[in-house]
């Protein structure tokens, strides 16, 4: 099902480019070199820098059934493979089991699975990269997005400071709608924003604010494993 499906997403060209993770040729080495070479690039050019740093809660496990089948017949996944898709994701259950002190078996009442993809397949990463195919859509053109699986950093760069500003709310703002409508949620504690720059210039102060909701502004922070600053 994996391979036949990623033929299908690679004859296409469905996954965006933007998307780094678990394809094949592509690493964490081509994300981070991409977002640091574009920021070395931003500062050549006497641009304001800045990035989002993005940290969804849980997203494989969250990752709703109903959109996700929806999502997959709008690239192509229909009939007979379509409904195999829906066996795999619905109508399926699962409860708790743990032995206690005596050795005797407790268990939970069977619950539905509503949301996920299955944790640990070879199929649930892909699944995963098909859901969140269409979000650097909604900010491209203001920012430039970079995604691994779930890591998403969104880098926005301007000459003019107030024009910086207002793209940078805007863009957050997109993406937490974005984020809401795919029912999925931002750990704004551990979402963070940075600005970029060059040791002769001052940090220009950004406030940004979504839903009354502020992602706190930091100096440093993490990148797939680099220490970004």
């Amino acid at each position: 099902m994996q391979k036949r499906l990623l033929n299908h997403l690679t004859e296409h060209n469905i996954l965006v480019k933007e998307q780094h993770g678990f394809r094949t040729n592509l690493k964490t080495d081509n994300a981070t070199y991409h977002l640091t070479n574009e920021i070395l690039n931003g500062l050549n050019n006497n641009m304001l820098v800045g990035a989002i740093f993005c940290d969804p809660e849980k997203a494989f496990d969250c990752v709703n059934h109903h959109i996700l089948l929806t999502k997959l017949e709008f690239y192509g996944i229909t009939g007979n493979h379509y409904k195999l898709y829906n066996s795999y994701l619905m109508n399926r259950y699962q409860r708790a089991l743990l032995y206690n002190d005596n050795g005797n078996i407790i268990t939970s009442a069977w619950s539905k699975v509503k949301q996920g993809v299955p944790q640990g397949s070879v199929l649930g990463p892909l699944l995963f990269l098909i859901y969140i195919n269409d979000l650097p859509k909604f900010v491209n053109g203001k920012s430039l997005p970079i995604l691994f699986a779930d890591d998403t950093s969104i880098l926005v760069s301007h000459s003019n400071p107030v024009e910086f500003c207002n793209t940078i709310n805007t863009v957050f703002q997109t993406l937490s709608d974005w984020f809401r409508n795919n029912l999925l949620s931002l750990n704004l504690t551990k979402t963070h924003f940075i600005t970029f720059v060059t040791i002769n210039k001052n940090q220009t102060e950004i406030n940004i604010n979504c839903d009354n909701k502020l992602p706190p502004a930091t100096n440093i922070t993490k990148f797939l494993g680099l220490t970004v600053n």
